[in-house]
């Protein structure tokens, strides 16, 4: 697998090439297959094959296990098979349909009026042709019909992929009603180019339909939920737009989807559309897959009066989500675009391209522009309209992660305001203060909660279950010391700080093993006044996919001693053996690749001493390759040194778990 993305060669007991996730010409990314693992030492990504493909496709753990399986001709599990031959039935379905409507469209009269239209918006056909844009004719059923008696598709199947609705009578046709009536339809793919839904816009007799009082529906219609479709994690021409935001690390966001089709055909290739308004969490996790920098090109409404619009609170609400996750964006990287008033995204791609081009780089930081935003909003001469501005902005404030940014943003409002550094940090204090009470109470509320069913995940629960799980099977994915760490983490949550601390997700070798960690790492996050929730373990184990919570039910069902009677010196033992055992592994996995880096050096000298002077001894080695062969060397001895600390902590902590040790382990924190 890793071999069809990078060209490898053999390098002693491992194989090299040249990383293909950063930019390098000395190749550094290294393939050992003896522990089916690889690791690049220029950029320090590494993992399985697993971690290789969510790296190189920037995809979920269940995705890449998804990917794997089927290119090996595994089925994961007889559900799983299930599973995934219906969900691709029901993407057979919904291809079809796409291709009937862009067909209508394009080759039947019933679709030059929608065509028109699109061409009078400034869509060329190439685009139209590109992106299978098709037409949803005003009648009741006559997609349905014709899939159903053309096609062999089950009228089951296009109700569960969204397509239609069951009729009230069945005795007229299909006995199904077409979802999608005299709009023009976007197909909507995943990342991957599969498609899930569909969008349409209303077009026709629209305002007329009104004006008598009928219901034509709203003026753009998704898709509902389905097994394929999920509105809240999806992104309008994400599979087209991933590449480019991925190479220039931005993504730029617009509501509309033709707001989004016309920026990709003036050659903004990174824009995707929301499919409405709100920006929820999920679309949020997606974008950030491929680039840190977001700009958002909304029809920003300050009082939130427009429909339509985003507005303000909206954007504070996105604020929030960015500080909840660890998407690694910081927040002066979300950005608002602003556009001429009265101009939609499209019109400024279409008529003044350079406008837009230099509107996006030029977008102003997201708190800066609510700070300009309130600013006009509230009468800054007045002692009421200043209160009003500070409390509107304070929520905001108070949500940025970052102490340095935190505190250049109280800067900005002190500016705007007029109002003393010291009285907004008495306005921050206060408002923490209530929200840390108000969590705390949260917090004591899902203790209590979570406590009366915590037992439902014990070992002999999961052992005894009618459809017990292969535990053997699957902790063979992981290592024996990762399933011990995490057993710990599971059913010991005082010590779950102590262990975060000590050690990171990604110092994990199996990908499974990290998305278990990286679950309990999120569960404890501490909010902005530092107060960390209670741990749940259903909870957590109820929002995991299912590889990941197959993973934790198997550790938890071990018939190892149970972690919850040791002592919190032999808990302090345990935490720095385990951890001591996965740093001695990268520093034996960094040794090897050393040595032969070093073996290999050697050959090329010999090689070239023996080419250059027929094998004479008197030949002087390059000064460069001297200095490179120096390099490997220290590198070499420097290894050596860490690993005789390690065995030196090793026997220190070994010591102080001993019973009478006159210093036990440091005291378990909450």
């Amino acid at each position: 697998m890793v071999g069809e993305t990078v060209q490898l060669r053999k390098a002693g007991t491992t194989y090299k090439g040249l990383c293909p996730f950063h930019g390098e010409k000395t190749p550094s990314f290294t393939v050992t297959p003896s522990r089916d693992s690889w690791k690049c030492f220029g950029c320090g990504l590494g993992g399985d094959v697993f971690s290789f493909v969510m790296q190189r496709d920037s995809v979920t753990f269940p995705d890449a296990l998804r990917t794997l399986a089927a290119k090996a001709g595994v089925e994961i599990d007889e559900r799983t098979k299930r599973e995934d031959a219906h969900r691709a039935r029901l993407r057979d379905v919904l291809e079809t349909a796409i291709a009937f409507y862009h067909q209508v469209l394009t080759s039947t009269s019933h679709g030059k009026p929608a065509l028109d239209y699109l061409h009078g918006r400034g869509f060329t056909d190439a685009t139209i042709e590109t992106f299978q844009l098709g037409w949803a004719p005003d009648a009741w059923d006559v997609m349905s019909r014709r899939l159903v008696e053309k096609r062999a598709i089950k009228p089951e199947e296009l109700v569960e992929v969204g397509l239609a609705s069951p009729g009230k009578s069945a005795s007229r046709g299909v006995g199904l009603i077409d979802k999608f009536r005299g709009r023009v339809l976007f197909p909507i793919r995943d990342q991957n180019g599969a498609a899930t839904g569909m969008g349409g816009r209303i077009l026709g007799k629209e305002a007329e339909a009104r004006a008598a009082g009928r219901d034509v529906g709203p003026k753009y219609l998704n898709t509902p939920g389905t097994p394929l479709f999920d509105k809240s994690r999806s992104l309008y021409l994400i599979d087209k737009a991933k590449g480019s935001m991925r190479k220039g690390g931005q993504a730029v966001i617009v509501e509309g989807y033709t707001d989004a089709l016309m920026a990709h055909q003036a050659g903004f290739d990174n824009v995707v559309a929301s499919l409405g308004t709100a920006l929820t969490p999920g679309q949020v996790a997606l974008l950030t897959r491929y680039g840190k920098r977001i700009a958002l090109a909304y029809d920003v409404d300050a009082a939130g009066e427009k429909a339509g619009t985003f507005g303000v609170q909206a954007l504070q609400g996105l604020i929030g989500q960015l500080a909840a996750t660890e998407s690694g964006i910081e927040l002066d990287e979300v950005r608002v675009v602003r556009l001429p008033d009265g101009k939609d995204p499209d019109e400024v791609l279409r008529d003044t391209p350079d406008r837009w081009r230099e509107e996006v780089r030029t977008a102003q930081p997201i708190v800066e522009y609510l700070v300009d935003t309130y600013a006009k909003t509230y009468d800054l001469k007045t002692p009421g309209g200043k209160a009003r501005f500070v409390d509107a902005l304070m929520p905001t404030i108070r949500s940025v992660p970052n102490v340095v940014m935190r505190d250049q943003y109280l800067q900005l409002v002190q500016r705007a305001s007029g109002v003393e550094h010291a009285v907004l940090l008495e306005v921050l204090r206060g408002a923490r203060a209530g929200g840390a009470s108000g969590l705390a109470a949260q917090r004591d509320r899902g203790g209590a909660h979570a406590g009366g069913r915590e037992s439902r995940f014990s070992a002999d629960a999961v052992i005894t279950a009618a459809d017990s799980l292969p535990v053997g099977e699957i902790l063979r994915g992981v290592l024996p010391q990762e399933a011990e760490l995490l057993r710990l983490l599971l059913l010991v949550p005082e010590i779950q700080v102590r262990v975060l601390d000590t050690i990171g997700p990604d110092q994990l070798p199996s990908t499974v093993a990290r998305e278990l960690f990286r679950a309990v790492l999120l569960a404890r996050e501490p909010n902005d006044a530092g107060i960390r929730p209670a741990f749940s373990l259903t909870s957590l184990v109820q929002s995991l996919d299912p590889e990941t919570a197959a993973l934790a039910q198997a550790v938890l069902a071990r018939r190892d001693p149970n972690p919850r009677e040791l002592s919190d010196a032999d808990l302090g033992y345990e935490i720095e053996r385990l951890t001591i055992d996965l740093e001695e592994r990268a520093l034996d996995e960094r040794s090897l690749y050393i040595q032969d880096a070093l073996a290999e050096a050697e050959q090329a000298a010999r090689e070239a001493t023996g080419a250059a002077g027929g094998g004479g001894a008197g030949s002087t080695p390059d000064p460069a390759f001297r200095a490179s062969m120096d390099q490997l060397v220290r590198e070499s001895q420097a290894i050596n040194d860490q690993r005789r600390s390690l065995h030196r902590r090793r026997e220190q902590a070994h010591l102080l778990s001993r019973p009478g040790a006159a210093l036990a382990a440091p005291p378990v924190r909450a």
